[in-house]
C-alpha cells in the first residue's frame, strides 16, 4: 500500500525565513525521483530550484504560483510505495529505502527488537549502504559533506527519521566536544511522541494598518528581491554619511585601447572589465575605500581582497552579483566572470553567495543613457564608483578644442573611513587611467 508522505519548505540559509512560489516544476499525478526539483521559489537572496527528498508519485501541491510561504510550510504530498508482489499488505519492501510515512496506515508494521521507530509507533525503515538518505534539504547534506560526517551514522528526529539540521549541527558538536570524528550511533533511538500542547490562547485581533498613501492606485508588493532591496537601501540612507565627487574624463584613449586589444585576436574584453580593473588598481593605491565599519567595536575594518560587486538590473529589481577576488583577475577573466554573472542574473538563478560579500560597487548606469548619478551605498561597503555614459563633446585637448568620447565618473563615499583627500585622489588616479591607459600598465 502506498504510503503519503509530506514535503516542507525546508530551511534555505542564510537566515531566510519565507519564500515566494515563482513555478511549479511538477503537476498532480507526476511521478518524481529522489532530489528532482519540484518548485522553483524566489527568496530574498535569488531564485533556488527546492529538491524533494521523497520519490514517487505528487498527490497534491500546496499554494498557486506567486503565493508567500513560510519555513516548514507544506510544498505538497508524495505517494511513495506499491502493493506488496506476495500479497500481503505488512511491511514496506516496495517502498523506497528510507522513507517511512508520516500518517498511521491501516495495518502498523511489526517493530522489531532494536528497531527505531517514529513519533506515531511505526517501525522506520533502516539505510542500505547503497540506499538515499532522507534528509530534510540539500544544505543539511552539504552541511554534513563538508565536516566529513557520514548521514548513515544519524538517526533523524524528523517524521519517520528524517534527518534535519538540528541533527548534523548536534552530532558535530558532539564530536568536537569528545575531541573525535562522528561514530556510529550504536543503539538505534527510539523516539517518544510529545504530549499534545495545551489549547493556546485566542490571539487578539491586530489593529487596522492605517496607511498614509491614497486608496486608489496600483500597489506592489515589496518582496523578495525587491524588498530585500528596499531594506538594504533604506538601512544604508540610515546609517552611512554619504558624500559624492565627480570629474569629467576624456575616454578617447580608453576605448581605442579596447578595440586595439579586440582587434588582435581572442575573446573580447568588455569596457566593464576595463573599468573593473582600473577599480582595483586605484584600490590598491587607496586601501581605505576598500572598508567597512564596525560601529558597535566603532573600527573601520580595511579588507584584504577586492570582491567587485557591480550593479545590473532585471527584471525583479536592481541586485548586485560579486566577483570574487577582482584584483587577482586580469581583463580577459573579468570579462568571462561578468558575462556569466550577468546571465545568471538575467535568468534568475544567481546563488545567495554570489550575491554577498562583495567590498566595493562598480555601477555602470552609463547603460541607461544618463552622464550622472548620486547613487547610494551597498551596505556594508564604504564606496561606489559610478560610471556615466560615453559620448562624444567638445574637448580641448593638447590645447586645441576637438571632439573627444567624454564621460563622466563619480564616487560616492563613506564619511567615516576616509576624507575628501583619499576619495578625491581615488577619483583622480580612475580618470587618469581612463584618459591614458598607459598609467595603468605600471600596476599590471
Amino acid at each position: 500500500m502506498a504510503q503519503v508522505l509530506e514535503f516542507k519548505l525546508p530551511d534555505l540559509g542564510e537566515g531566510l525565513t519565507e519564500a515566494e512560489i515563482v513555478r511549479w516544476l511538477v503537476q498532480v499525478g507526476d511521478v518524481v525521483a529522489i532530489d528532482q526539483p519540484v518548485v522553483e521559489v524566489e527568496t530574498a537572496k535569488a531564485m533556488v530550484e527546492v529538491p524533494c527528498p521523497y520519490g514517487g508519485v505528487v498527490t497534491a501541491r500546496f499554494g498557486e504560483e506567486g503565493t508567500e510561504l513560510p519555513v516548514g510550510a507544506p510544498l505538497i504530498t508524495v505517494a511513495v510505495g506499491a502493493p506488496a508482489t506476495d500479497g500481503e499488505s505488512e511491511g514496506s519492501g516496495n517502498v523506497l529505502v528510507g522513507y517511512g510515512t508520516s500518517e498511521a496506515p491501516a495495518r502498523r508494521r511489526r517493530v522489531r527488537p532494536g528497531e527505531p521507530v517514529s513519533a506515531n509507533g511505526d517501525a522506520v525503515a533502516r539505510e542500505v549502504a547503497e540506499g538515499p538518505v532522507p534528509v530534510i534539504s540539500p544544505l543539511v547534506r552539504r552541511l554534513a559533506r563538508q565536516n566529513g560526517l557520514d548521514l548513515r551514522e544519524l538517526h533523524g528526529s524528523g517524521p519517520d527519521g528524517l534527518i534535519l539540521r538540528a541533527d548534523v549541527e548536534y552530532a558535530l558538536r558532539a564530536a568536537q566536544v569528545h575531541g573525535r570524528t562522528v561514530q556510529p550511533v550504536a543503539e538505534p533511538r527510539t523516539q517518544v511522541a510529545p504530549p499534545a500542547p495545551a489549547p493556546a490562547a485566542v490571539p487578539a485581533a491586530p489593529a487596522p494598518v492605517r496607511s498614509s498613501a491614497p486608496a486608489g492606485g496600483m500597489r506592489t508588493p515589496l518582496k523578495g528581491v525587491r524588498g530585500a532591496v528596499a531594506d538594504k537601501l533604506s538601512r544604508s540612507r540610515r546609517e552611512i554619511p554619504d558624500a559624492t565627487c565627480w570629474v569629467d574624463a576624456d575616454a578617447t584613449e580608453l576605448m581605442r585601447a579596447r578595440a586595439a586589444m579586440n582587434a588582435a585576436g581572442g575573446p573580447k574584453i568588455s569596457l566593464l572589465a576595463l573599468l573593473a580593473r582600473i577599480c582595483t588598481a586605484a584600490l590598491a593605491r587607496f586601501p581605505e575605500l576598500n572598508s567597512t565599519v564596525d560601529m558597535e567595536a566603532r573600527e573601520v575594518v580595511q579588507l584584504d581582497q577586492v570582491h567587485l560587486g557591480f550593479a545590473a538590473q532585471t527584471e525583479r529589481g536592481l541586485v548586485v552579483p560579486v566577483v570574487r577576488d577582482a584584483h587577482a583577475r586580469d581583463a580577459e577573466s573579468l570579462t568571462a566572470e561578468f558575462a556569466r554573472l550577468t546571465e545568471a542574473a538575467r535568468t534568475g538563478t544567481l546563488t545567495p553567495a554570489e550575491l554577498t560579500g562583495g567590498t566595493f560597487t562598480l555601477n555602470n548606469y552609463g547603460v541607461f543613457g544618463v552622464d550622472g548619478s548620486t547613487p547610494i551605498i551597498n551596505h556594508p561597503e564604504a564606496a561606489m564608483l559610478g560610471v556615466g555614459r560615453i559620448i562624444p563633446k567638445p574637448w580641448v585637448h593638447e590645447g586645441e578644442l576637438a571632439v573627444r568620447r567624454l564621460v563622466e565618473l563619480s564616487l560616492t563615499f563613506d564619511h567615516r573611513v576616509c576624507d575628501g583627500g583619499t576619495a578625491g585622489g581615488f577619483l583622480r588616479y580612475v580618470a587618469d587611467c581612463v584618459e591614458q591607459p598607459a598609467v595603468l600598465v605600471r600596476t599590471l
